[in-house]
């Protein structure tokens, strides 16, 4: 079944991604609730890659949303997670594995005349010496998370640093902890 080309397969995705995901955001998992049950709007994805250090992230320079992490709408046939991974590649050339749990879900316009739709939020880190395959007229670069930025989603400046954080405090749970590494989550 394909709602506005959101099929099946990735709205079960969406859902299982919007449970598991660190942080939730504008009721995001209430929302997709509620839109399963009519009509949905294209679900969005992004990746928030940092550098080793969980110093710095991956944005693009959008020609009007500002600086934003590379992503975009869920194509049909993929997951959101897939098109995340499409969407990394596209935009910065970065094909890295995400990480399993995903950062964030949250619901939002990208667009003014747009509707409202859910985006989900994956994480990766990279060697910040990896270099860059931008798209034509959108450059990719490292920012620094000691700075702001200009962006459509201001909001997204608090939660990428709040998400490298909680990044670093399970680093350093996981290096204090004697039992050995943690076990892999299916």
């Amino acid at each position: 079944m394909i709602r506005n080309g959101v099929d099946k397969r990735a709205v079960e995705a969406a859902v299982i991604d919007a449970q598991r995901a660190v942080a939730e955001f504008d009721g995001a998992c209430q929302w997709l609730a509620a839109a399963k049950q009519g009509p949905m709007e294209p679900l969005a994805a992004e990746v928030w890659v940092f550098d080793e250090a969980l110093a710095r992230v991956v944005l693009v320079k959008h020609r009007w949303r500002g600086w934003v992490p590379p992503g975009g709408k869920v194509e049909a046939g993929e997951t959101p997670r897939e098109g995340a991974s499409r969407e990394l590649f596209e935009e910065a050339g970065l094909c890295p594995e995400l990480l399993s749990e995903p950062a964030a879900v949250a619901v939002r316009s990208f667009h003014p005349d747009w509707p409202v739709t859910l985006g989900l939020s994956y994480a990766a880190v990279v060697d910040a010496a990896t270099p860059f395959v931008a798209e034509a007229g959108q450059p990719a670069a490292w920012m620094s998370l000691d700075e702001g930025w200009e962006s459509y989603f201001p909001d997204d400046v608090v939660r990428i640093r709040q998400h490298a954080a909680w990044m670093a405090g399970q680093v350093g749970r996981r290096s204090r902890s004697a039992a050995g590494p943690p076990a892999c989550r299916a």
